[in-house]
């Protein structure tokens, strides 16, 4: 028991510092961009600087610079929601050696991000064209406020959807009571991509909308990572990710009210 007691101490501090480090990186990497300064646009908006190159930079290593920061930040950001799951996880692998287990979880973990890695790697091309475009096209940049809306609306009714409340479940429940898992390794990579697609699809809406309103605004971030852990936690986890979609709904209306200059 003491042992027991010992290795889920561990786990839970490895689990606190490795979410401060990337949550104190995060900011520090926000705040170095937002320093920079963001290009005015059309429609009276700014254009993040993540989609952007800096002087002298190849687009091959402002790709590595994005996907680096995505990294970093996906982990803050979904940490709080994941740390349940590496527990149940845990719990379901059973007594092994505690460095064997650790080892296990942590690759539960690094296959769940390779999932998130791949959406940052589909992310930084779409961005970086949109971003062309719209710099080309003065009458489409106008209309960017009023589509942010409209994708965060979106976000919202998603919330509502059974194809979300299929993959919340899955994220809440995963594994099922009473299921055992085998300590090896290739299971553990295998659950950690399974965990990895659950957790993208089930936060596709709340994504978009975090990536229309700034991939870099902090503010977003953080009221993303606290709905996206209030659905996972909660005992009532449907019914709050319906309430979440409720307010993000609300919050699309207010920004295409404001682009249209109603409010």
């Amino acid at each position: 028991m003491a042992s027991e007691r010992a290795s889920q101490q561990a786990f839970l501090g490895i689990s606190a510092l490795v979410f401060a480090a990337s949550a104190a990186v995060t900011i520090v990497w926000c705040a170095s961009m937002s320093a920079m300064g963001q290009m005015p646009m059309p429609g009276g908006w700014t254009m993040s600087m993540a989609w952007m190159r800096m002087p002298g930079q190849t687009w091959p290593g402002a790709a590595a610079s994005f996907l680096g920061m995505w990294v970093v930040m996906m982990v803050a950001m979904m940490l709080p929601s994941l740390i349940p799951m590496l527990w149940r996880y845990r719990q379901a692998v059973g007594r092994t050696g505690e460095t064997r287990l650790g080892r296990l979880t942590a690759l539960v973990g690094v296959g769940y991000f390779f999932v998130w890695i791949a959406f940052g790697m589909a992310a930084f091309p779409l961005g970086v064209a949109l971003a062309a475009v719209e710099m080309e096209l003065p009458a489409l940049a106008r209309a960017v406020p009023i589509a942010v809306g409209v994708v965060v609306v979106i976000a919202g009714a998603l919330q509502f959807t059974a194809w979300k409340a299929h993959h919340l479940a899955c994220c809440r429940e995963a594994p099922g009571r009473g299921r055992t898992l085998p300590a090896d390794g290739g299971t553990a990579w295998l659950y950690g991509l399974r965990l990895g697609l659950h957790c993208g699809y089930c936060c596709a809406g709340l994504t978009a909308s975090f990536l229309a309103i700034g991939v870099m605004d902090l503010r977003a971030m953080a009221v993303v990572t606290a709905a996206i852990t209030v659905e996972r936690l909660a005992s009532a986890g449907e019914r709050v990710a319906r309430a979440i979609g409720g307010i993000v709904i609300g919050a699309g209306l207010l920004l295409i009210a404001r682009a249209a200059g109603l409010g």
